[in-house]
C-alpha cells in the first residue's frame, strides 16, 4: 500500500475528517447525484516576455534517482547537474526535450524520463518524490507530458531529479 507525499514545509492544511452520522451515500450508479472527480486546478499560463524566470537546478542519473542521502549535505550535491531558467507553466515535455539538449544518453529512441522532485520535508530531511514520467520522442504516446511544474505542486527552491531509464 502506497503512503501518501511526506508534508511540505511550510504547508498548511486542511484537515477535517469525514465521518459524522447522516444517511450513507447511494452506490455509484444508483440514483443519487452522479460521482464527479473535483475539478483539476488550472493555472494560468505565465506571460514569460513580461516574468522572471525561476532557476531549476535538475540533477539527471541513468537507470534511476538519485537517492535522498545524495542530497542530505548541503554544496555536496550529485556532480550531474544542470541549471536551467524557466517557469512554473513549464510542462514535463518542455522539460525532456532540454534535459536531450544535454544528456545523450535521453536521446535514445526508447529512453523514458522519470521526473522526481526534491525537497526538504517538515525536519528538513530531503525527500525525492516521483512526479511524472515520459518517453524521450512522443511518437502518439503522451504519460505526463502535458503536466506543468505548478499542477505537480512544485515551490521554488525544489531540485529536479530526471531518472533516464
Amino acid at each position: 500500500m502506497a503512503e501518501p507525499p511526506p508534508k511540505r514545509q511550510g504547508g498548511g492544511g486542511g484537515g477535517g475528517g469525514g465521518g459524522g452520522g447522516g444517511r450513507p451515500m447511494p452506490p455509484p450508479g444508483r440514483g443519487g447525484p452522479p460521482m464527479m472527480q473535483p475539478p483539476r486546478p488550472r493555472f494560468e499560463p505565465v506571460e514569460r516576455e513580461k516574468t522572471c524566470p525561476l532557476l531549476l537546478r535538475v540533477f539527471t542519473k541513468l537507470g534511476g534517482h538519485h537517492s535522498k542521502e545524495d542530497f542530505a549535505v548541503r554544496g555536496k550535491e550529485p556532480k550531474d547537474e544542470v541549471q536551467i531558467y524557466t517557469w512554473k507553466d513549464a510542462t514535463l515535455r518542455e522539460l525532456t526535450d532540454l534535459v536531450k539538449e544535454v544528456a545523450p544518453e535521453a536521446r535514445r529512441r526508447d529512453a523514458k524520463l522519470s521526473f522526481a522532485f526534491v525537497y526538504p520535508d517538515k525536519n528538513g530531511r530531503f525527500v525525492v518524490r516521483e512526479v511524472g514520467k515520459t518517453f524521450s520522442y512522443g511518437n502518439g504516446r503522451r504519460l505526463d507530458d502535458a503536466k506543468t511544474l505548478a499542477e505537480l505542486s512544485f515551490q521554488i527552491g525544489d531540485y529536479l531529479d530526471v531518472a533516464i531509464l
